[in-house]
């Protein structure tokens, strides 16, 4: 089955990313069509990228490497659960992308911002990156407003059609990632 890594790309204290974070996988296991399971990069030690050779060579030497190379490697596609931060994504998720290459390659991913307008410009910058990286980036995305999507800013209770927009996302990751497993495939045995 189809295996969809939600990650949440945010490790700042009292983060709205968690709330948000885990909304989407509460309505992504409501699906039959894939697995979903959530990524928190608190739970991975990442320092600033220390690997002395470029991730294309996938020569990692470092132990936390190694363990979120072999993490990100067990997914097919990604959600990535974006803040927007001066009109970026965050600095741990860059930095978590970063550190590998091959083991993003012919994967879909499909993003929800949150922020001051819905994190889209995160999100338009997690796009070059994807595309660098050889990820198949989905056109569908969540914005999530901090004006209308929390309350005073920190509590999240998104607006009904959010819901929608979120479906439509997984859809399009779902397939995507079903699309692009013979390039996998073909890869590993390259």
């Amino acid at each position: 089955m189809t295996k969809i890594g939600i990650i949440l790309g945010s490790t700042r204290p009292g983060r709205n990313g968690e709330a948000v974070a885990k909304w989407v996988l509460e309505l992504a296991s409501q699906r039959t069509d894939a697995e979903f399971e959530l990524v928190d990069l608190l739970d991975y030690k990442l320092p600033h990228l220390d690997e002395p050779v470029p991730p294309s060579l996938a020569q990692y030497s470092q132990a936390h490497t190694l363990e979120w190379a072999a993490k990100i490697a067990s997914f097919d596609g990604f959600v990535m659960v974006t803040p927007e931060y001066n009109h970026a994504t965050s600095g741990v998720l860059k930095n978590a992308i970063d550190f590998l290459f091959a083991e993003w390659n012919n994967k879909a991913v499909g993003f929800v911002g949150y922020g001051s307008v819905g994190g889209a410009r995160a999100v338009e910058s997690l796009r070059l990156i994807a595309g660098e990286l050889m990820m198949a980036d989905v056109r569908a995305a969540v914005t999530l407003s901090l004006a209308t999507d929390f309350v005073n800013y920190s509590q999240f209770t998104p607006g009904a059609h959010q819901a929608g927009a979120l479906t439509t996302v997984l859809d399009q990751v779902v397939a995507w990632s079903t699309a692009l497993a013979p390039l996998r495939a073909a890869a590993v045995t390259v």
